[in-house]
């Protein structure tokens, strides 16, 4: 059946709840370029700059354990207000901060906000987007992710010669994006899903009437209620067998996408550039074109999400970043690792993550849950790589100024190499097939392997596949 889909609506829908994601993006930026400068104001020591990297992603775990079960108790939308205002609040209080211990605890009220965010928007998007266009829309969370780390490094740049308390500035911006989020999610409705699981079914349809006319949503609001009278919201739920299958995928994907490295290269790309000979303000002229790489590439991705399909992209790109970052523990090793080589080799490994990793990531995790349990079940992925993240941006100073950068390249290679092979083995393509229908082929696999041996088309259906 031929969908006649609102185009306008749902582009609006899927835009306010991705601007998260540029809220995301802004919020783990900004401290990119303003740390050689907090190094100074605060005298800080290798783990000491790791716990000020790493303290709004420690707040992201929190802010990502207690979201889900918000979301499922309160709607994404009240949520996602409150999230914005975190962000505000964090950014006041961060600029204002004159020691470490309450610039960490400011940057860890953000981190809340973030891994609420980082649960909140991609769940938000998969619920109002048809399955048709919902691999592109998904993506476009991931593209906000970018345009936030770029604005966040050409403020970085614009303001890194304004004096002693430029950093301070850096940080007060954020008041900005996050006003406009909250203005532009207070617009926009509840998802449908979210208005059935309380029983509001009418508001539910008329949501969906309007992003897919009233035929195909009487379609719909029939398979949620069937999927929601199968099973009830509980936390319990979340380990029934086919929800299991679900959550142990998601779970290996978030811990790699974290433990290859691309928060790390993101994060302390100036730090690396300069232990490759690069001069400070080069290092920050530089990562312009590190932002700009990875806008470019996700949005590659909008174009191809959805032809090529999550799995093929997945393997792909993680091939991608393991032959570009085990090249540069090689030059490390051979001793070429300086000035143009280093920051091409690093380009070449965010290409590969943002045309084929990130905007796959969120657009898949939240695709492979069960309705009755989707904001619950998202937890546990979305936690799990928050707490990977943490150690990782926590520990990155001391070990790649301890074991060498040899060792650390060398380990994110054979981490994206893990990744790729993972997603070959056991994660199941999504592309064009209805929640319901995922939900049901979680259920219904037989094997030790969700892996399924052919990309699904318009017309074929998981349960194809299977057969």
């Amino acid at each position: 059946m031929n969908q006649q889909i609102n185009v306008r609506y749902v582009s609006f829908l899927a835009s306010t709840a991705a601007l998260g994601g540029l809220l995301f993006g802004f919020d783990v930026g900004i401290i990119t370029g303003a740390g050689p400068f907090i190094v100074k104001q605060f005298a800080l020591s290798d783990l000491a700059l790791g716990w000020a990297y790493s303290s709004l992603v420690f707040g992201c775990v929190i802010g990502s354990l207690v979201a889900g079960k918000l979301a499922d108790r309160f709607g994404r939308r009240r949520l996602l207000i409150i999230v914005a205002l975190l962000f505000a609040v964090s950014s006041i209080a961060v600029a204002c901060a004159d020691n470490l211990t309450f610039f960490v605890a400011a940057r860890f009220v953000g981190g809340i906000a973030v891994g609420g965010v980082s649960l909140l928007s991609p769940l938000y998007v998969a619920e109002v987007a048809p399955p048709s266009v919902r691999g592109r829309l998904g993506a476009l969370y991931q593209m906000l992710i970018v345009t936030g780390i770029i604005v966040s490094y050409s403020i970085n740049y614009l303001l890194r010669n304004t004096g002693a308390n430029n950093w301070r500035w850096m940080f007060l911006t954020g008041v900005v994006p996050s006003t406009v989020f909250l203005l532009m999610i207070m617009l926009a409705p509840e998802t449908p899903r979210f208005l059935a699981i309380i029983g509001k079914f009418e508001e539910a349809f008329r949501v969906l009437e309007r992003i897919n006319g009233s035929e195909r949503a009487s379609i719909e609001i029939a398979e949620i209620r069937a999927t929601l009278l199968e099973e009830r919201l509980h936390w319990g739920a979340i380990l029934r067998p086919g929800v299991r299958r679900a959550l142990f995928a998601s779970s290996c994907l978030a811990i790699l996408v974290q433990i290859s490295g691309i928060n790390t290269i993101i994060d302390y790309a100036p730090a690396i550039l300069e232990s490759a000979g690069w001069r400070t303000d080069s290092a920050l002229a530089s990562i312009l074109l590190v932002g700009m790489t990875q806008l470019v590439f996700t949005l590659l991705s909008l174009w191809m999400i959805d032809r090529f399909g999550r799995k093929p992209l997945y393997i792909v790109g993680s091939m991608g970043m393991a032959a570009s970052v085990a090249s540069l523990a090689l030059t490390v090793f051979l001793g070429s690792f300086h000035g143009i080589v280093a920051l091409v080799l690093i380009l070449v490994f965010l290409a590969f993550f943002a045309s084929c990793i990130g905007p796959v990531f969120w657009t898949l995790v939240p695709e492979i849950f069960p309705n009755d349990v989707r904001g619950a079940a998202m937890t546990v992925p979305v936690l799990l790589q928050w707490l990977a993240n943490a150690a990782v941006i926590l520990l990155f100073p001391f070990v790649f100024h301890r074991a060498g950068k040899t060792f650390t390249f060398g380990f994110f290679a054979s981490m994206a190499l893990a990744q790729g092979l993972f997603t070959w083995l056991c994660v199941p393509e999504t592309k064009n097939i209805p929640l319901e229908e995922i939900e049901r082929y979680w259920t219904g696999v037989r094997s030790g392997s969700v892996a399924e041996p052919r990309l699904p088309q318009e017309s074929v259906t998981l349960q194809d596949m299977e057969s």
